[in-house]
């Protein structure tokens, strides 16, 4: 049963990010910021630009640790995982094999493509991979500027 409530929660975070998107893509990350400092620099080019109908898109993909690595990637051949993900035209950010995981892929996701995504998840890398996503934003330049400023 936990499992799928896990699953529940985590299409349910999906589902209001992709409606949400387009909504809170203008606006500054008014709680990570120092209302008396100056503006912060030109975001990293990484950065998801204000207002583009995107975002960043982590995902986890842990191993099954029920099956040898070999019977992974043959899992994810035969599925298709290779050839469906990421769905053409979807930006890669990121890309780690994170030990003692799996990988981690950031992506750059058009709102209106979030369920071709997924899909391309549930279709090719479920059984290979157990998964994990959480909506993400840069914030690499901010906190750049907060250790300069307070002297690290």
């Amino acid at each position: 049963m936990h499992a799928v409530r896990k699953w529940i929660a985590g299409a349910a975070v999906i589902a209001v990010t992709a409606m949400l998107a387009p909504l809170l893509a203008p606006l500054p990350a008014a709680a990570q910021t120092n209302p008396g400092a100056t503006p912060p620099a030109a975001p990293a080019a990484s950065a998801t630009p204000a207002g583009d109908g995107t975002f960043l898109l982590t995902i986890f993909l842990k191993h099954d640790e029920s099956k040898p690595l070999p019977k992974i990637n043959q899992q994810l051949a035969e599925q298709g995982f290779y050839k469906a993900f990421p769905p053409p035209g979807i930006e890669v950010v990121s890309w780690y094999v994170m030990m003692g995981i799996g990988q981690v892929v950031t992506l750059r996701v058009p709102a209106d493509r979030l369920r071709e995504v997924n899909r391309a998840i549930e279709q090719t890398a479920w059984g290979g991979y157990r998964t994990e996503f959480y909506p993400t934003y840069d914030y690499k330049a901010l906190a750049e500027q907060a250790r300069a400023r307070n002297g690290k």
